[in-house]
C-alpha cells in the first residue's frame, strides 16, 4: 500500500524524467548533445562531439607583456658605438649580431602576430606529446639557449617531453661543459648528444631522433625563436592522422637588430628544376579557410613535426645525404608519394635568423651537394629526373653511392610514383617553372661599345652584393649573363637577378637579389638598334658605366651616350622582337 501510494504522488515526475532522458539520448541530434554537455574537466568542452582545449598559457602571457628591456615585444635593439668592436669581432663568426643577442633576454617576450582567428581556436584535448631536435656547429650562446628557453616557456608542459640539442663537433668551447651544467640548473628538460665528428645537418638531426621518446619529433634550426602556442597547431593534424607532417610559418629575426617580423602569410612550398626552393601561391580554397592548415607540396627545410612512427616508417632521412642540401626534398616526396600529407599550419609561427653570411667553411672537399641532389632524384623522381639534368648535366658525373636501402622503403611502403606527385600534389609547379624552359633573349658576354675591351663583371661585391664592375673581357663563367626568357637579367644559370629597388641616385646601383619573377624592378630590355638595355617597365632608365672607374650603374637613358651601348654575344632576335608580346610567366 505504500510503495503504491508513493507512485500515486511521484508517477508524474517519474514520467516527465523518463521524456528528458529518452529526448537527450534518442530525439536530440548529436550536436544538441554536445551542445548540453558541460565542462567535462578543466578547460575541456564537446565541440562536434571532440573532446578539445583552449592551450594558450594566459597568465604567461600577462607576465610577458610586463617585460621590459632591449628586443622585448620583438622590437628592434641596438648597441652602443663604443661597442662596435666588439661587436664586429662576434660578428665575423656567426654571420649576424651576436653581441646584441647577448644584452636580450633568453626569455624575451615576442609580439603576436598570428592571424585574429588563431586565437579563438581549440585543439584536440588528447595530443601526442613531443620531442623537440635541435642539431648545432658552433652555435652564439645566447641564440641557442633562446631557441630551447622560447620552445619551452610557449609549450603546455605535459605536451613537450624532451629538447634534445645535437652538438655537430663544436670547437667553441663555452658549448661544452658549461653548457651541460646551464641546462641542467635552468633547463632540465633540455639535454646534449655531441657526436664524435662532423655529420653535418642531415645527419646530426638523425641522430637526434634516435634519442627522442617522444610521439613527435619536432625538428628545429638553433637560432630561432617559437612564439605563442606555437605547439598545439603542430600536433593536431598528427593526432588525427599520424602519416601527417606538419610546417610551422617562419617569420624573419633580423640578424642586425633582432627585429621580430613577418616573413609573408603564406605560400606553399616548391621547387625549380635546378633544386632551388620555391614558393607558389596559397589555393583560393584555403585562402578562403584561413588560419586552417592547408597542403604544401615541399617543406621549406629545418623547421617541422612528424609523427616519431611514421618518421621511422620512410626511413628517417637518408643516412647517404651529406651535411646539408636535397634532405627536404627527399622528406617532402616521402612523405606524399608513400600515402601521407604535409600541411602548413598558420597559427604556429617561428621566428628563424638568416644569417648575413656562412661563417663556417665547407667541411668537404667533394660536391657533396650534387650527390645529395642526384641520390634524391634517382631514388624518388623516376622519369622526371631527366629535367634535372638537363639544366645540370655536370649531376650524371657524380657517384650517388648504393641506394639499395632507400628504394627498399620506397618499396616497403608501395610508394607512389613522381607523376602521381606532380599531377595531384604539385599540378600547378610547371606552370611557374616549366619543365622546359623558353629560351633566353640574349646571353653570354655584355661588352662596353665605350671600351670594347671591357665587359660586365658578374662578380658581386660589397655589403648589397653591388654590381659595381667592368673587367677584361673573357669567356669565363665570370662574364657570363642571361637575359632570361622570365624578362630578368642574370649571371649564368644563377638564381640571383639584377635588382635595381632605388631610382632617386642619379647612379643608382644595381643590387643582386633573388629572382622573383614577378617583373618589377627585375624586368630589363634589350633594344637592339640602339645597342641599350634599358630597365624598368615601361623602360625609364638604361645600363650605364664609367670606363674610367669601371663602375656599373643605372641612369637615365641618353640616345647619344657611348657608355649606354653593349653588345650581347649571343641575342635571339626573333624572341626580342616579340619581346612585348611574349608572356614571361609560361
Amino acid at each position: 500500500m505504500r510503495l503504491r501510494r508513493l507512485w500515486i504522488r511521484h508517477r508524474n515526475k517519474f514520467f516527465i524524467a523518463v521524456l528528458v532522458v529518452l529526448f537527450i539520448v534518442v530525439i536530440a541530434p548529436s550536436k544538441s548533445i554536445s551542445n548540453i554537455l558541460k565542462l567535462e574537466e578543466k578547460g575541456v568542452i564537446y565541440v562536434d562531439g571532440e573532446r578539445k582545449k583552449d592551450y594558450h598559457d594566459y597568465e604567461y602571457m600577462k607576465l610577458e607583456a610586463l617585460q621590459k628591456g632591449p628586443g622585448e615585444g620583438g622590437a628592434s635593439a641596438t648597441l652602443p658605438p663604443e661597442l662596435e668592436k666588439e661587436k664586429d669581432e662576434i660578428y665575423k663568426v656567426n654571420g649576424f649580431n651576436g653581441r646584441l643577442s647577448d644584452d636580450i633576454a633568453l626569455n624575451r617576450s615576442l609580439k603576436d602576430i598570428r592571424h585574429p582567428k588563431c586565437k579563438e581556436l581549440l585543439y584536440l584535448a588528447d595530443l601526442p606529446n613531443a620531442a623537440v631536435v635541435v642539431p648545432f656547429h658552433n652555435e652564439h650562446w645566447s641564440t641557442l639557449l633562446r631557441t630551447a628557453f622560447s620552445a619551452y616557456n610557449r609549450s603546455p608542459r605535459h605536451l613537450l617531453k624532451e629538447i634534445i640539442l645535437v652538438d655537430d663537433a663544436s670547437t667553441k668551447d663555452f658549448l661544452g661543459a658549461k653548457l651541460d651544467n646551464f641546462l641542467a640548473e635552468h633547463l632540465p628538460i633540455a639535454r646534449v648528444v655531441r657526436l664524435p665528428e662532423r655529420w653535418g645537418l642531415i645527419r646530426a638531426r638523425l641522430e637526434g631522433a634516435k634519442h627522442a621518446t617522444a610521439d613527435v619529433l619536432i625538428f628545429l634550426d638553433s637560432h630561432t625563436e617559437c612564439t605563442t602556442n606555437w605547439l598545439p597547431p603542430l600536433l593536431d593534424p598528427i593526432a588525427r592522422n599520424y602519416k601527417t607532417a606538419v610546417c610551422p610559418f617562419i617569420d624573419v629575426i633580423d640578424f642586425e637588430n633582432f627585429e621580430y617580423r613577418a616573413q609573408d602569410e603564406g605560400r606553399r612550398g616548391a621547387f625549380d628544376w635546378e633544386f632551388y626552393y620555391k614558393r607558389l601561391p596559397v589555393l583560393p580554397e584555403d585562402e578562403a579557410n584561413m588560419p586552417q592548415p592547408f597542403k604544401s607540396p615541399v617543406m621549406a627545410g629545418g623547421l617541422f613535426a612528424i609523427s616519431s612512427k611514421f618518421f621511422w616508417e620512410l626511413g628517417g632521412y637518408d643516412p647517404g645525404l651529406d651535411i646539408w642540401g636535397g634532405e627536404q626534398y627527399e622528406l617532402s616526396f616521402k612523405v606524399w608519394q608513400c600515402h601521407g600529407v604535409m600541411y602548413d599550419a598558420p597559427c604556429s609561427r617561428i621566428g628563424h635568423i638568416y644569417r648575413k653570411f656562412a661563417p663556417f667553411p665547407n667541411p668537404r672537399t667533394d660536391n657533396f651537394l650534387a650527390r645529395n641532389y642526384r641520390r634524391v632524384a634517382e631514388v624518388w623522381m623516376d622519369e622526371y629526373k631527366k629535367y634535372l639534368y638537363m639544366r645540370q648535366p655536370g649531376w650524371l658525373e657524380t657517384d650517388t653511392g648504393d641506394l639499395s636501402e632507400q628504394l627498399a622503403v620506397r618499396e616497403r611502403n608501395k610508394c607512389k610514383p613522381f607523376k602521381w606527385f606532380m599531377e595531384n600534389v604539385a599540378f600547378d609547379l610547371a606552370k611557374s617553372y616549366p619543365l622546359i624552359e623558353p629560351p633566353d633573349y640574349c646571353n653570354g658576354t655584355i661588352q662596353s661599345l665605350a671600351d670594347p675591351k671591357l665587359c660586365v663583371d658578374s662578380k658581386f661585391k660589397g655589403q648589397f652584393d653591388r654590381l659595381d664592375s667592368l673587367g677584361e673581357c673573357s669567356q669565363s663563367s665570370q662574364f657570363q649573363f642571361q637575359l632570361s626568357a622570365f624578362k630578368d637579367i642574370r649571371p649564368l644559370k644563377s638564381h640571383n637577378c639584377w635588382d635595381v629597388p632605388d631610382l632617386k641616385d642619379k647612379h643608382a646601383p644595381v643590387l643582386l637579389f633573388g629572382c622573383h619573377k614577378g617583373l618589377g624592378n627585375q624586368m630589363w630590355k634589350y633594344d637592339m638598334m640602339n645597342k641599350m638595355i634599358l630597365f624598368g617597365h615601361p623602360p625609364s632608365h638604361c645600363l650605364d658605366s664609367s670606363v674610367t672607374t669601371r663602375e656599373v650603374f643605372v641612369t637615365t637613358c641618353d640616345m647619344n651616350s657611348p657608355t649606354q651601348k653593349w653588345n650581347w654575344s649571343f641575342v635571339n632576335a626573333e624572341r626580342l622582337r616579340n619581346y612585348d608580346t611574349l608572356d614571361p610567366k609560361p
